[in-house]
């Protein structure tokens, strides 16, 4: 069998694009944060995660600027070797105090941070009890660590009686690390956390929560998941992402002191990986520094999604609930979910379509996600375009 059979045997994208349907890789030729311009037209942007509407910020660019300016175009090496500037031993200290922890390490990509922390810390005779719903750089992670022989168990999504089901099942003297998603990526939903930690307490096992769509969006002053519960000393690690929030790349890990020295000086995913950029490094630390000055950004972004969510679900459609920015609105076809996007985008608004297998059958939607910089009347059109689109494809 040749190994490129599979290639040449995929078709599915190429059919979607002759029926002009394609959503995916539309390359967007300008960025004004809830106004972008694509294929040369303007379309409000609903689908992405710039949730605090950073990314255009003038503070934010004129750090990565003069970054540029004094550092260079990048490190030319990891963390571990040459790659190390004051700037990320500034962020990383900032980050610590942002979030109540001993310490932080950065990494270079959000989905790299999964698998520089679970394979590093959980090995041979360990076990990964992982959410069914996790994000795909945990999977990743909980992959690699089972490759280095751990056990990686799952657990239904956002189940605490099947998480306790699980472990409770697993040798008592095992070192264990339990996984999740803070505010899930395709659906919105928040982790139940309190009992969560309360399992994980019972039963002897460490927590790790990605916080990546829940930093600058939950918890007092969108400091996450575990100041939302109010459990910032009780959750082991948090890790995070700079794409979201931060208006950069990159990501990091909170967690105690030694822990993430351990990390720092075992990671390969750190050790030899380039650096964060200077740019990247000077844009997130800004992005923090604003979060902090301006916590209303956070009061506004919530107050967009719930207007959404309430105009969505009187206009008859099937919304998930919530209380973060990420507004599902269920489809749940295939062939109608690749019509609904091209209609709203074509009426002018640019949404994610999710399908099977990426969510199971019946639960293809529009995933809409907000921003603190959508005015009421971005809102509004979206509201009617949607509308008017519902009812056309005969959804409400």
């Amino acid at each position: 069998m040749d190994l490129f059979r599979k290639c040449y045997d995929f078709t599915r994208a190429d059919e979607i694009k002759a029926l002009g349907l394609y959503p995916y890789f539309r390359p967007i030729e300008a960025n004004e944060g809830p106004v972008v311009q694509i294929e040369g037209r303007k379309v409000i942007m609903a689908g992405s995660n710039n949730y605090l509407g950073l990314t255009s910020h003038p503070k934010v660019k004129e750090a990565a600027i003069k970054a540029v300016e004094k550092y260079g175009t990048g490190c030319s090496g990891s963390r571990y070797l040459t790659g190390t500037l004051d700037l990320h031993i500034e962020l990383e200290e900032k980050l610590a105090k942002f979030f109540k922890s001993e310490a932080v390490l950065l990494f270079s990509t959000g989905y790299q941070t999964a698998q520089g922390i679970i394979p590093t810390l959980v090995q041979r005779g360990d076990y990964v009890i992982s959410d069914k719903d996790n994000h795909a750089c945990i999977i990743a992670g909980n992959l690699m660590a089972k490759g280095a022989t751990a056990e990686f168990v799952r657990y239904k999504h956002n189940d605490m009686e099947d998480l306790e089901r699980v472990i409770k099942k697993l040798p008592a003297d095992a070192g264990k690390l339990v996984v999740s998603d803070g505010v899930f990526s395709t659906g919105g939903e928040i982790v139940d956390l309190p009992h969560l930690n309360s399992i994980a307490t019972k039963y002897g096992a460490r927590i790790l929560i990605d916080d990546a769509h829940a930093v600058g969006v939950i918890g007092k002053g969108g400091r996450g998941t575990a100041s939302e519960y109010n459990l910032e000393t009780e959750i082991d690690m948090t890790m995070g992402t700079f794409s979201k929030t931060f208006a950069s790349l990159g990501g990091f890990v909170t967690g105690e002191a030694k822990v993430i020295n351990y990390i720092k000086h075992h990671s390969p995913a750190l050790i030899f990986s380039a650096s964060p950029t200077p740019s990247s490094v000077a844009a997130a630390l800004t992005a923090l520094e604003i979060l902090e000055a301006e916590p209303e950004r956070v009061v506004k972004l919530i107050r967009n999604a719930n207007k959404m969510r309430i105009g969505l679900k009187e206009a008859g459609f099937t919304v998930l609930e919530g209380r973060t920015a990420i507004v599902p609105v269920i489809v749940g076809n295939d062939d109608i979910a690749f019509k609904m996007w091209k209609m709203l985008y074509d009426a002018g608004v640019f949404v994610n379509v999710f399908i099977s297998p990426g969510v199971p059958q019946g639960r293809q939607m529009m995933r809409t996600s907000y921003m603190a910089t959508h005015e009421d009347s971005h809102l509004d059109a979206i509201l009617e375009i949607f509308t008017d689109t519902g009812k056309k494809l005969g959804l409400i």
